[in-house]
Order: C-alpha cells, then structure tokens, then sequence
C-alpha cells in the first residue's frame, strides 16, 4: 500500500507539468509521447535482438532492466540468471574506471580540448574503452559535453572539453566513437543546461521547507545554437546512453523534461539510445517515464524495500493500476538492450572485475550470489601510458616564450618551486569521491593531474614534475634544487638554496577543480601570485606552468622575469614526462586555448547564481538561473563587449612559426534550399539534410621556421545580422605536423548546420541570406585570411 500511494502521489505530477512556475525568461512546453525506438542508425538487426528477448521477460523483469540495484559497480542493472543474461554494470567516470585498482589515469578532456587533435582523441577514447571492457564494465560514464562552460567558475569545466559549442561537439563525436569500438557502452552527460554545482539538488531550509534545485531558464535559440549543439554530434556518433542531470530546466527537473527528452532529444535529434538518471536525479515515478526518462539511476539501492526507488516495483504497480502504458516500459526495455546487442556484449564480455565491490556504496548485499565476479585484472598497457604520455603534451599550451626562453637547452641549475610539482604526500589515492561529499586528500602538496568528484581516478602511479626534471637534469649530471612549500617560498626559505646562479626556475601552480562546488576565483590557488612573485625576483629565467581548473587569470604574466608560460591543464598520470617533453623540446608546443584568458577577473560574467538571500531563502522556487547572454559566452561574450583578452581562444606558440596562403572558397550546392527539407530523413544526429556539405574551404598551411611541430588553422564564421550571432564562431580546425619549409593544404567542409542560424520562428535551422564571412587563422583573434559565402 505504501508503494501505491507514493507511486499515484508522483503520477500526479505528470499533469503539474503542464503547469510548471517559471520565469519570463526560457520555457518548456510539454511534448508527448516518448518516441518508440526505430533501430536507425543501423540498429536495426540489434533491435530484432531486444525484441526477442523483451517477450522471454515477465513484468517485474522489464522494470528491474530500467531500474538500478545494488550490485558490484557504481551502478547495476540486475542479472537474469534464467535467460543468461549476467547484468549491466555502469562504471564511472570520462578519464578512468574510477572504482578500479590497476587501472590507467587518462588526461581529462580539457586537456584533449586544448591539443585540438581529434585523433589523439579517438585513440584516447579506445583505449578507455579496453580498460572499461577489460573491468567488465559493460557502459561507462562518459564523456562530459555538460557542463559546457557556462561560466568560467563552473566546478565541473575541466571534465568537459571547451565552451565553444563546436570543438565540443567533435570532440565528444571522436571520443564517443572510439569508446564503443571496444564494445563499450558510452553515456554521453548531463543532458542538458548543467552549467552549475551550488544547488543542483534540493535542500531544506530551516523551517523544513524544501527548496527545489536550480532552474537553467534558457530560450530556444541558445539551447540549439550552443548546449543542444554538441549533443547532436555525440547522438549522430552513435552513444548509446545520455544522463539526464539534477537541476531543472525552465521550471522542470531535467529528468522528467519533456521537451527536452522526447521533444528535442528523442525528437528532434533522433535519438535511439536510453536515457538514464543522474545518481538520485529523479523526483518522480510517472511524470519522468512520460517525459523521456529510460533508467533510474542508481535505483532504490536496496532490495529488501524496492520501493524506496521511483521505478522498480512502482512500474509493476502503476502499469497494473492502469496509470502507465506497459508499452511504454516496452520501449524503455528495448532502449537499454538494443546498445547491449548492437555492441556484442552478449558474446564473450568479461566478467565484472574481482575488486570492484571494495568501491561500492554500501556494504554486503543479498543480490551478492547473482554474481559471478572475475579475478583482479591489470588493464593497463604500455601504449595507454604512451598516449597519456603524449597527450599530457599536445593539451599543453605554450602562452609566453621570451627570447627563446624555451625550449631548455641543459641548464646546469634547475630551480623547481611550487607545490604542483612534487609527487603527492597522501598517497596515490588522492582524489576522492564519497557520496555527495568531494575532498581532495593532497590539499596542499602534491601535483594535480585531474580534478575532484565522479570524474576523476585512481592513480597506480603517478610521475610528477619534480620527479621527472631530475631524472632529466640527474642524465647530463646538472643540479636540482627544489621548494615545494608554497609557505616555505612566500616565508623567505628561497635564501636557503645554494649560493649559485639558477639558470631556469620552474614553478608549478595547481587550481583545485572538483564535482559538488563551483570555483570561487579565478586566480590559481594556495597563494599563488605571491609564490611566483618570490621566485622571479630571485630569478630572472622564470618559467610558470600551471595545472588543473581553467581558465585561471595571471596577474604576475607580465613580470618581465617570467619569460615563460604554460598552461598544463590535466594531462593524467605521465604529468610530469608530459612537461620535461615540452621543457626540453622533445615535443614542439602545439596546444591551443579551449576557452579564453581575460586580463581579470571582472572581464567575465561570472553566470553563477547565488547570494546570502538565496542560501537563506523559504522560497522553494528561488533559485533560477536565467541565460540572458544567449550564446555570449567565453571569447564570444568578450568579442560583443570588445575587451582585449591577455590570451585568446585557440591562441598557443611554437618553438617554429607557420604561415598561411591561398584561400579558397567554394559552394559544393549552389542554390541550397533555405531550410533542410522538413520531410528528409531523421536519423541520429537530426535531419539527414543537416549534415550534408553545402560549401568547402581550403588553406594552404606553411612551416616557416627551422623546426618541426604542428599547426592548428581555425576557421570562423561571421554570419549576416538576420542570424542574430556572436561576431564570429568557430566552425572548422584541423592539426597537420609539417617538417621545416614544408606546406600542405588544408581543407575544411561546411555543412549545412555549421552555416545555419535557429530560426525560432521556422523552427528550422536556416542558411541567412547575404554574405557569410569566412576568416581562416591561427586563433579566434588571429584571423589572415578573409574570404565570403553565400549559399
């Protein structure tokens, strides 16, 4: 009885959610039903497959296949020993199996963002992939395309790759792929408008009233132009699983959103996969089934009282009392195996790795015996720590290179300052994630290779900078001196050091970045500009490097002793040979800026909301975060207010310098249709017609120096006023390693949706009338080649 009065309470809410409060700004308007599952996309013959087995299932099976259990992983879906079916095990996070020993550290996707190299990023994501499946993890959570980066202070930025829309949106493509090529389910997250951490989940005010989450208010036209943007490319590449997030979007928990989910997700990008919660992101049972909502994540947790989950029995029961369609549990059962079929994980997956339930939440369980787990397995690979390798450098970015301070030629003194550089003094498991609680073990010294939370890892080894300079200085038989306090440096301990002349100082800074808070400065942490402040004065060969959160601003960058500046973003756990290799020019810089780096704080609309008031509010509807700047955001927002910025987005030197020539500009559709035909196709990714190559430009890329390393030319489009655009977006790049002297030429295809606006009116993507113009260059604010379009 209690089951059933919760359950008719929430199926209640279905109705409220054509009433929702909101604000004047952003709405939802309900749309209804969740679409069926087709098989586009070339599921079909796997579908067949979900169907066969969906008619073996009996009711309460169908719901225990969409609901979480407790189990060996972060999340379970429970066996069904009768028809050999041994589960679904769901292991965080985007850079590692983090409930895993023996497991590798991956760079964070900030720093594939910052290499601009989407076969970097294709590999990454294959060999996360082998050590997912090698784990036994049949769907990992992963990647991160929300949040975007929204606001520079965002807490979760670093899990995901960039604030500009289109490198995230093929980036997340790339890594999408290469994930499920090792027959790995990818959860492509938080769907959608998750720009914050402060109140993402209810809380209670002191007189008990409950104060619901935070409300993204965004308008139609930012959330196709900018946040439903790359999601179209992870839905085109196939991911076979999205996680809804925890707040709400125009009034409505994004879980049970169904504009968002069955409007513009199953709708109008064609989605074929599932749709699972966040952990303890739903707030209703009928309502969020109705709106889109596929897996409750991680479920009630607790097999002696089921009830206790939204889902679960509560399906048996609402299905039985006529208040939900068993049709609709039938396409939800179909969503979730269809990606299980289509990947061959019936076929000889292995078994759920022997060490796993040491993470889990909870203790024993008597689900225990349903499992049948492998032994302890080592996934590593010598070429998963070469690509970590490699990748820790090309997602570093060389900011500033006075006189040809860098590369280092073999400096006989090596000052190493900062507590970023020293291995870390709580032990390898340094980041932690418990519950809703984030803590960081190495709170002071100790490198920082990736952030905090559900995204971060485990580490079996980590090789820190200081670490890896002196095996690099120790080789030609120079010195090391090294402070790795960064009280000890800002208390005078630097009069301590040798009596000799330093010829280089490094100094590593770190910016704690974690799931659960959002950032409170944008100045780099534990007393930062002090530090670098002592080390220059002493030191006239200053070189900073800078890992963790970004952006970050840097008062000191003008210090004329400074004469270089890196920015090392989360490189993983070959951090430190990452570094020595672009020191010492093993690897020639080719990082660029994935977001911007404003002269101040204040230059950025901080887009955070929260304030005392709010944080004592009785409100339950007060905390709403309204989108006004639209797509304004990162170098798009400070290109409408015309600042300069102290680094650029997509701005990064080279030890070598590159030329660019011969731009050529050419329609591949002459006379295309305004809007793609409304009767074309709709396949994962949206209207067919959308993807199709309208026009192509081509550059012809010149090494123009002395040394080898590779270019990045970007292309921006500036579209007619109709578009009502930002002054110019990013819609091409490409990476191309080219010897001294050597040129090539590069090529960049248009789409029909990279030369598109949102016609809120039409609702359709439309090609403007008028000229586009097409600028090709070296950052979004070193633009030589200009040309136009018109389509």
């Amino acid at each position: 009885m209690k089951g059933t009065i919760a359950w008719l309470g929430f199926s209640a809410t279905t109705a409220a959610q054509f009433d929702i409060k909101h604000t004047q700004y952003g709405t939802s308007p309900p749309v209804y039903p969740s679409p069926n599952i087709t098989g586009a996309g070339d599921w079909e013959v796997a579908l067949e497959k979900a169907r066969t087995f969906l008619d073996q299932l009996t009711l309460e099976e169908k719901a225990g296949i969409v609901t979480g259990n407790i189990g060996p992983c972060v999340g379970n879906i429970l066996p069904i020993p009768r028809l050999n079916f041994s589960g679904l095990c769901l292991q965080d996070g985007p850079l590692a199996v983090r409930q895993a020993v023996y497991a590798s550290v991956f760079p964070g996707q900030i720093s594939v963002a910052a290499s601009f190299d989407r076969s970097l990023a294709r590999r990454r994501a294959q060999y996360l992939g082998q050590e997912f499946r090698g784990k036994g993890a049949h769907i990992a959570l992963g990647p991160v395309i929300g949040a975007l980066g929204r606001s520079p202070y965002g807490g979760r930025n670093w899990e995901a790759f960039s604030p500009d829309a289109y490198l995230s949106g093929e980036l997340v493509a790339e890594t999408v792929q290469g994930i499920q090529s090792a027959g790995v389910q990818a959860t492509t997250k938080h769907f959608i408008a998750n720009e914050q951490e402060i109140q993402r989940n209810p809380t209670f005010a002191a007189d008990g009233t409950k104060i619901e989450a935070i409300s993204s208010n965004v308008d139609d036209k930012t959330m196709h132009e900018t946040y439903l943007w790359p999601f179209a490319n992870a839905v085109r590449a196939g991911t076979t699983a999205i996680m809804g997030p925890y707040q709400r979007i125009n009034g409505s928990y994004g879980c049970q959103n169904s504009k968002a989910l069955n409007g513009l997700l199953k709708g109008e990008l064609g989605y074929q996969g599932y749709v699972m919660s966040d952990w303890g992101a739903v707030h209703s049972g009928v309502a969020s089934i109705e709106a889109g909502l596929d897996m409750n994540m991680p479920g009630g947790i607790n097999l002696a009282n089921p009830t206790t989950s939204f889902f679960g029995e509560n399906i048996t029961i609402a299905v039985n009392n006529g208040s939900l369609s068993e049709s609709r549990v039938d396409d939800m059962v179909l969503r979730v195996m269809t990606p299980y079929f289509h990947l061959g994980q019936d076929n000889d997956f292995p078994p759920v790795d022997g060490y796993s339930p040491k993470f889990r939440y909870g203790g024993g369980s008597p689900v225990d015996e349903l499992y049948t787990l492998g032994p302890v397995v080592d996934v590593r690979r010598p070429e998963h720590n070469a690509l970590i390798r490699e990748l820790g450098a090309a997602g570093t970015v060389l900011l500033k290179n006075t006189n040809g301070a860098l590369p280092l030629k073999q400096p006989m003194n090596v000052g190493v300052f900062g507590n970023d550089a020293a291995d870390f003094i709580n032990g390898a498991s340094s980041l932690i994630f418990s519950g809703t609680q984030v803590l960081s073990g190495n709170t002071d010294i100790g490198t920082l290779t990736v952030g905090g939370g559900s995204g971060g890892g485990r580490f079996t080894y980590v090789v820190s900078p200081l670490e890896a300079i002196k095996t690099r200085v120790h080789s030609y038989g120079a010195m090391v001196q090294y402070i790795t306090s960064n009280d000890a440096i800002v208390n005078g301990y630097l009069a301590g050091l040798a009596p000799l002349p330093l010829d280089v100082c490094v100094v590593f800074l770190k910016t704690w970045a974690s799931e659960g808070r959002d950032r409170e400065t944008l100045i780099a942490d534990w007393n930062s500009t002090a530090v670098v402040e002592k080390v220059a004065a002493v030191c006239q060969n200053t070189v900073v490097v800078f890992h963790g959160a970004a952006p970050n601003v840097l008062p000191w960058a003008s210090n004329p002793n400074v004469t270089a500046i890196l920015a090392g973003h989360m490189p993983g756990q070959e951090t430190g040979n990452s570094i020595v290799d672009i020191l010492w020019g093993d690897v020639n810089p080719s990082g660029k800026l994935p977001y911007t780096i404003a002269k101040k704080e204040q230059d950025y609309d901080r887009n955070i909301v929260n304030s005392t008031a709010l944080l004592e509010t009785t409100d339950p509807d007060a905390w709403q975060a309204d989108f006004v700047e639209g797509n304004l955001i990162d170098y798009k927002e400070l290109d409408a207010k015309n600042l300069s910025v102290l680094y650029e987005f997509g701005f990064g030197l080279s030890y070598t310098s590159f030329a660019l020539s011969h731009l050529d500009i050419s329609l591949t559709v002459p006379n295309a249709s305004r809007i793609p035909n409304p009767h074309a196709p709709i396949l994962p990714g949206g209207n067919t017609q959308l993807w199709d190559t309208l026009a192509t430009v081509n550059v012809t890329v010149k090494n123009s120096g002395h040394t080898a390393g590779s270019a990045v030319p970007q292309l921006y489009l500036s579209y007619p006023d109709e578009a009502h655009a930002p002054l110019r977006s990013l819609r091409g790049f490409d990476k191309v390693f080219l010897q001294a002297g050597q040129a090539t030429t590069v090529t960049f295809p248009l789409a029909r949706r990279d030369l598109s606006y949102w016609d809120t009116i039409a609702q359709a993507w439309t090609l403007p009338r008028g000229e586009i113009r097409v600028r090709v260059g070296f950052s979004s604010r070193d633009l030589r080649l200009e040309g136009g379009v018109s389509v």
